[in-house]
């Protein structure tokens, strides 16, 4: 390269800033605009607790901002400094080429009102369980106060462990994990709440390591993918632990293992509670014999079964 050449390439990267969304996108109103013309352009996947790519872009564009997610119209119109468009940028980008799920761009994702940290060691929060546990379960459950003893198997990140922790404040919490990489990221969650003295970890195969132990309510969302929905899935699902979410052909791996076993771990009259998504269908073909309670929620019927211990 000439010395004239390197001066013209010198020149040309000092003014690219001049150009393109770090200098020509200003407020947030600009920003917002152009993420949700990204997503669509990259045709991202949005199933990780929002509904379309408007939403998924509010809650990247607020989460890199550190503003709060409800509160979008206050700031619509606030000028973002240039070292805040990059950050912006940034994290745009991920999400668009990368296809990264905005949890794991900021590192924490939402159940309701509550927070979690998460990263690619468990996988995205999302659970019908949710809204089931705002009323305790019930009328499953006559009495909230009265659960002393609940056990979350496939806990993850933790989340619904927490959650049945602020419904069932006289229950010792057992959440259980095969991974140790996500049984690490639920110490983080359970820390913050300050519920270490509720909520145990343990280490365990399904009920491999807690022989013995017998609870008023166990509750799973356990990984159920069909090998088929597996090979489909888009590529945001891909960064999440495959161990999560994939449970060998028909998606029951796992969930068999929980039915086989949970009467040894019900105390009588103790409840099970298993989501398993869209698999209904393939559940009941696989347990004809089993009187399965289908629950309804907002998000969709029939992805959740409850069973009793007389009824295993």
């Amino acid at each position: 390269m000439t010395q004239a050449e390197h001066l013209d390439d010198e020149h040309e990267h000092e003014h690219e800033h001049e150009h393109g969304p770090l200098a020509e996108l200003v407020t947030v109103r600009d920003w917002l605009r152009y993420a949700v013309t990204r997503f669509n352009r990259a045709g991202i996947a949005c199933g990780h607790g929002v509904a379309d790519t408007f939403d998924e872009a509010v809650w990247l564009i607020l989460g890199t901002l550190a503003l709060p997610l409800d509160r979008l119209e206050p700031f619509l119109d606030a000028c973002i400094p240039g070292g805040e468009r990059v950050a912006l940028l940034e994290a745009i980008e991920q999400r668009a080429d990368e296809r990264i799920p905005t949890a794991y761009i900021l590192g924490e994702a939402w159940l309701g009102d509550f927070r979690f940290t998460v990263d690619s060691r468990v996988i995205v929060p999302r659970s019908f369980f949710a809204e089931l546990l705002e009323d305790g379960l019930a009328p499953w459950i006559e009495d909230a106060d009265a659960v002393g003893s609940a056990l979350d198997l496939c806990t993850g990140s933790g989340c619904l462990a927490i959650l049945m922790a602020q419904v069932f404040p006289n229950a010792a919490i057992t959440a259980a994990d095969l991974s140790a990489d996500a049984l690490e990221v639920a110490q983080q969650n359970i820390t913050d709440y300050g519920l270490e003295d509720q909520i145990r970890l343990v280490r365990s195969d399904v009920f491999s390591a807690l022989q013995g132990q017998r609870y008023d309510l166990i509750l799973s969302n356990p990984p159920y993918v069909t090998a088929a929905s597996m090979d489909a899935l888009p590529a945001e699902y891909l960064h999440e632990p495959r161990m999560a979410l994939a449970s060998g052909e028909d998606g029951l791996d796992v969930v068999r293992r929980l039915l086989a076993e949970a009467a040894d771990h019900l105390n009588p009259g103790g409840v099970l509670a298993v989501e398993v998504g869209h698999n209904r269908e393939i559940v009941e073909e696989a347990f004809p014999n089993l009187p399965f309670n289908w629950l309804s929620t907002a998000g969709g019927d029939d992805m959740v079964f409850l069973l009793r211990r007389e009824d295993l």
